[in-house]
């Protein structure tokens, strides 16, 4: 049985989100998703059985309002059950990684977990390298804590031989020595939630509040063209006020 992981479409939404539904307790409203596919169509991926069904998903974004290097943030990573245990995971957190990389210039990427997670715990620190620079308290709906933690994309595009978008600033010396690194970031669309309410609305499904991020750990894996290289393009859309 194979599984082909490829670009998430808008498509694919109401499917992302009974996937979503069916692993997490963080759940998300359609109009969420749909933000993060129409303003960072390159970062987020699907597993897709023969049968169609979406197995698994990564849900990605960039971080604009920050005073750091261009990163990236994992919103949400699932597989299901049934397809646990075969690398799904791994290969996709990698596909959101190289494209944060080759379309964004990012630096590194950050996520959030539970502490009580310890399966999604060990493939974030031992198998993609992450590493824990806080503890965010009652970060959950339910309460529980949050470890941040964060993976840097420098020495990922390093051994994997990935061209960043612009490689004399991605390689550029650590800031605080002379001048400070610019931030690049190729043009996207600017949309905001609000502006893909419309849009949802269209669709017949509507799911929970928004309410935090969490992860789960996937048969004979291909992996589908990256048709998403270049940024999709909106029509006079302006951003307003912070995501």
């Amino acid at each position: 049985m194979a599984v082909i992981l490829r670009v998430a479409q808008i498509e694919d939404l109401q499917r992302i989100q009974a996937c979503n539904l069916l692993c997490l307790p963080e759940n998300y409203q359609l109009k969420y998703y749909m933000y993060h596919l129409l303003s960072w169509p390159q970062l987020s991926y699907v597993a897709e059985d023969f049968k169609g069904s979406i197995v698994g998903y990564v849900l990605a974004k960039m971080e604009e309002d920050s005073d750091e290097e261009p990163h990236g943030h994992i919103t949400s990573l699932a597989v299901k059950r049934s397809h646990r245990r075969l690398g799904l995971a791994q290969k996709l957190m990698n596909l959101t990684a190289r494209a944060m990389i080759e379309n964004f210039n990012a630096h590194f990427v950050s996520l959030h977990v539970r502490i009580s997670n310890r399966a999604a715990f060990s493939l974030y620190k031992d198998t993609l390298k992450f590493s824990i620079f806080d503890r965010e308290p009652k970060y959950y709906a339910d309460g529980e804590d949050a470890y941040a933690m964060k993976r840097d994309l420098i020495s990922f595009a390093r051994e994997n031989e990935i061209r960043p978008a612009v490689p004399v600033l991605f390689f550029a010396e650590k800031r605080g020595k002379g001048k400070k690194n610019e931030k690049v970031v190729p043009e996207k669309p600017s949309t905001t939630v609000e502006q893909v309410s419309e849009d949802v609305s269209k669709i017949n499904l509507d799911g929970p509040s928004v309410s935090g991020q969490d992860s789960q750990t996937g048969p004979k894996l291909e992996e589908a063209p990256d048709k998403s290289k270049q940024p999709v393009k909106h029509k006079n859309k302006k951003h307003k006020g912070k995501k």
